[in-house]
């Protein structure tokens, strides 16, 4: 049945139709790679522009429109050519499962494909009818948590029993302290932040032992004031000075750049509890990863590479002939994207980018862009294999601030901008990758793909920093705290508070402070090799963990914590383990569909309630939406293990600093 026009034009005696045909399911795939391009987008770009621009943060009004866009087109562009150019590890292997697009791959299935109509597990609901069911219920639903009862969302109701009880709100708070509540949440927006139904069980257990035990290690440094900790939030993803306030940038900055002076007078920043582990799970996380990665999988790496420099010597071969599965030799049929047409991209992005940070005052030397982007070349394989298989995501940000904040110290805006060279190739790589990869299981046309995804790339540029300077031009104050629009910005203060701790100050002022951490990147090689060398001797009892999972675990902390995992770790082990062992059909046919009904659900349901009764504010007072916000865990009332010491400050004399 058409149920849209048959609308169209005739050129040369030639009709050409607008709608010459039903909407069809690749049609459909082809359309949503479009556009998760512009959702993934340039988002973390747009960021460092705001924070570049906006008075709160450093004010650089010399990042015009021409800035912008090249540093736009460079980091967008830098990621769709190295995604194409690392099909070979991570998109043809079998292994390479990519779980977090089933859900979507799930959603346009009930939607667009023909379905048979058959008995599973005593169900014979089709997908279309069982995805619209749980989207309507979720879609009602959503108003309670969201709305009419708030304490339902953050559920930290082992506080209510004592609300000004400091040391309850730290263990079991789900605002100031670590989560440790048996039922934090009924809320699926965040429920579903840790994608339950889509990361498989064994990845989603191993992180969650990973936060239970990070969870020890955090209380244990806060309790024993380890490098002033108890003196801060015990989970708090600000920096701080030494008398506990927000670390006041401006107070240590000349033209942009460390003012020694003032920087001695004034303060070293400081971390939290929380936030002191994070880093250093981090840290310690890169090289775990490529030493683990590459101990278990040189060999298939190895003969990529060889594949990949054959397809450059013989343009006519084809980059799915090594691989005999039957959805590879389906795709045989296509024509394959030539890898020199990702290296052009990948050769574009490279002068843009160095266009970019010469002409405009940045204070960045050409040869810091090149080593973030051969730091990407290196970690983008092992990184892309782990996302691939588990759906846990590395990203190189912390990495590419501790680089640039050694190459360029007191730069501030360097180091922002060699993060987003850093952070954004990687993320949005792994973004495109997924797309190729859910092109692949729908077997779209790869040439066809790589028109879409460089138009919507183009395209979503233009738009975001069009959206980005709208923002800066009509919201007065935004990210302030007066700010009427109720633009908060958390995540460009975090970027912001980032740049000052390895920009500003830099990596050797850090671990100066903070001694402990550049020994984080020797454990984490070696527990790679230890888990590696285990794993050989008991390869049955270790054959589920994966050791940069469970440190990944430490890295979901500062402002996060446990509360919003735990919830989620129970709809894990039903969906996913239990439903998965035991009706198997049923799991196949329904748990990812599940998944992108309810996130649907929550989605149209949050932009309706923004709109009608959150812009201008129609709110419900009683005790159900507040109660959970009434006590310490929400701010009132002591907030630190520690009262500031008699001299009124903590940490390094004055005249030591770091």
């Amino acid at each position: 049945m058409q149920l849209l026009p048959n609308w169209g034009f005739t050129f040369r005696g030639q009709r050409y139709s607008l709608n010459p045909c039903p909407w069809s399911y690749k049609e459909q795939m082809f359309v949503t790679i479009m556009v998760n391009v512009t959702v993934g987008g340039s988002y973390f770009t747009k960021y460092i522009i705001l924070t570049q621009k906006l008075p709160m943060f450093y004010n650089q009004n010399w990042a015009n429109y021409g800035y912008q866009f090249l540093l736009a087109f460079s980091t967008q562009l830098f990621g769709f050519g190295f995604a194409g150019v690392l099909r070979r590890w991570v998109i043809y292997p079998t292994k390479a499962i990519w779980p977090s697009v089933l859900p979507t791959i799930a959603l346009n299935r009930a939607l667009l494909a023909p379905e048979k109509k058959r008995m599973i597990n005593g169900w014979s609901m089709s997908r279309y009818r069982f995805f619209f069911i749980v989207f309507v219920a979720m879609f009602i639903y959503f108003w309670i948590p969201d709305y009419l009862f708030n304490a339902l969302s953050t559920f930290n109701w082992l506080t209510w029993i004592a609300p000004k009880n400091y040391v309850l709100a730290v263990i079991t708070g789900s605002s100031l302290g670590l989560g440790l509540n048996p039922i934090s949440t009924f809320d699926w927006n965040v429920i579903g932040s840790s994608a339950p139904l889509a990361t498989p069980f064994y990845a989603t257990l191993n992180i969650d032992v990973g936060m239970l035990i990070s969870f020890f290690v955090i209380l244990g440094v806060n309790w024993a004031n380890f490098y002033w900790s108890g003196y801060i939030p015990i989970n708090t993803n600000l920096i701080v000075d030494n008398r506990g306030a927000s670390y006041n940038v401006t107070k240590v900055l000349t033209n942009n750049l460390l003012d020694t002076k003032k920087y001695q007078s004034y303060s070293p920043p400081y971390w939290s509890a929380g936030n002191l582990v994070v880093y250093g799970a981090y840290l310690a996380n890169y090289p775990l990863a490529i030493v683990y990665v590459l101990m278990n999988e040189w060999k298939p790496i190895l003969g990529s590479f060889r594949d990949f420099w054959q397809g450059i010597r013989h343009r006519s071969k084809n980059a799915y002939e090594q691989f005999t599965d039957p959805l590879s030799q389906m795709m045989l049929k296509y024509k394959e994207v030539p890898d020199w047409w990702f290296l052009i991209i990948v050769l574009i992005s490279f002068v843009l980018g160095i266009v970019g940070i010469q002409i405009y005052p940045t204070y960045l030397a050409w040869w810091g862009f090149v080593v973030i982007i051969l730091l990407n070349a290196v970690f983008l394989i092992p990184i892309c294999l782990i996302r691939a298989t588990t759906g846990f995501n590395l990203g190189l940000n912390v990495l590419g601030e501790v680089l640039a904040g050694y190459m360029f110290p007191g730069n501030g805006t360097a180091n922002m901008i060699l993060k987003t060279f850093g952070y954004n190739i990687d993320g949005q790589a792994e973004s495109f990758v997924g797309d190729l990869k859910m092109a692949h299981y729908s077997k779209i046309p790869p040439r066809a793909v790589f028109r879409g995804q460089l138009i919507a790339t183009i395209i979503q540029v233009i738009v975001s920093i069009g959206v980005a300077n709208w923002q800066i031009g009509n919201t007065p104050n935004m990210c302030a705290a007066n700010n009427v629009d109720k633009f908060t910005c958390p995540g460009l203060k975090t970027i912001y508070s980032a740049s000052v701790m390895w920009g500003v100050l830099a990596p050797n002022r850090l671990f100066g402070l903070y001694p402990i951490l550049p020994y984080c990147f020797l454990i984490g090689a070696v527990i790679a090799v230890l888990f590696w060398l285990a794993q050989k001797k008991f390869p049955k009892l270790l054959a589920n963990c994966n050791p940069v999972l469970i440190v990944g675990g430490f890295c979901n902390w500062a402002p996060y914590n446990l509360s919003y995992h735990t919830s989620g770790f129970y709809v894990a082990i039903f969906f996913m383990y239990y439903v998965k062992r035991r009706y198997l059909a049923w799991w196949e046919k329904y748990v990812y569909l599940l998944s992108a009904s309810m996130t649907a659900g929550v989605a149209f349901s949050a932009v309706i309630i923004f709109f009608a009764v959150q812009y201008y504010p129609k709110p419900v007072n009683w005790w159900g939406n507040t109660v959970a916000y009434a006590g310490t865990d929400h701010g009132h009332g002591r907030q630190t293990l520690l009262p500031l010491p008699e001299q009124g400050y903590f940490g390094v004399p004055y005249g030591q600093f770091p």
